[in-house]
């Protein structure tokens, strides 16, 4: 099985090279090998010959740098969504699929044009906070942390529904995206080592078996108790 980590050395925020491995690991106890090939700017990939990509967290100014390149991809990914094939995006990296990014200084950067939400990234602030999300295809909620500059708005198909903290704007309580088995957040953490449910479910897209056949490599006390901590917050 291969996976692919894209621009795994620019946009690697918060750690979120865990996320990747995390899903590896989780493959190979279940007797499954699981190669990640890393691939950044200047070096063109096919996508269609892997199993499953991820794009992690950059900052602003990497953003910019990745997406003018990544452009590239739009056709590639439009078939690989389509195709119901497994996509994690996390931090600012799905932010790219929309209709354009404005910057903090105003200027506008075309999007891919895959989904019609507008992000907007406001100069010299940020909105922090943990989080608690709900999302209609797991049985357990996310935990995580938001640290982002940017509002989205427009987001037809949210990935989840906040119930404590940021979501992708400050108007509505949704937050990231999805379609098919793309699965976008600004939940970091990483979010599948805070939330072994999630990587339990995107596991089972690439094992295509039962949830009782995965057997998870990362004890799951960590989320119950960021859970049962956050909760009493709310």
């Amino acid at each position: 099985m291969k996976l692919l980590h894209l621009y795994h050395d620019i946009m690697n925020l918060y750690g979120d090279y865990a996320n990747i491995l995390a899903l590896q690991r989780t493959l190979q106890v279940n007797d499954i090998e699981a190669e990640i090939e890393r691939i950044s700017l200047g070096k063109p990939a096919n996508l269609s010959e892997y199993d499953f990509i991820y794009i992690g967290s950059g900052t602003e100014k990497n953003q910019k740098v990745v997406l003018s390149e990544f452009r590239r991809y739009t056709e590639q990914l439009k078939a690989y969504i389509a195709a119901g094939r497994p996509i994690l995006m996390t931090g600012n990296s799905f932010e790219m699929l929309g209709k354009s990014i404005t910057d903090g200084d105003g200027n506008v950067h075309e999007g891919l044009g895959l989904y019609d939400f507008t992000v907007t990234e406001e100069r010299g602030k940020r909105y922090t906070s943990d989080i608690i999300a709900t999302a209609g295809f797991l049985n357990q909620p996310l935990v995580g942390f938001i640290n982002k500059s940017s509002m989205i708005r427009g987001v037809t198909n949210p990935l989840d529904t906040v119930t404590f903290g940021f979501g992708n704007n400050a108007d509505e309580m949704t937050e990231g995206i999805r379609d098919k088995n793309l699965y976008g957040t600004h939940i970091t953490g990483p979010v599948l080592v805070k939330n072994p449910h999630f990587l339990i479910y995107l596991a089972e897209k690439l094992l295509i078996s039962k949830p009782t056949d995965v057997h998870l490599v990362y004890e799951k006390k960590g989320y119950e108790n960021t859970l049962k901590k956050l909760s009493e917050r709310t």
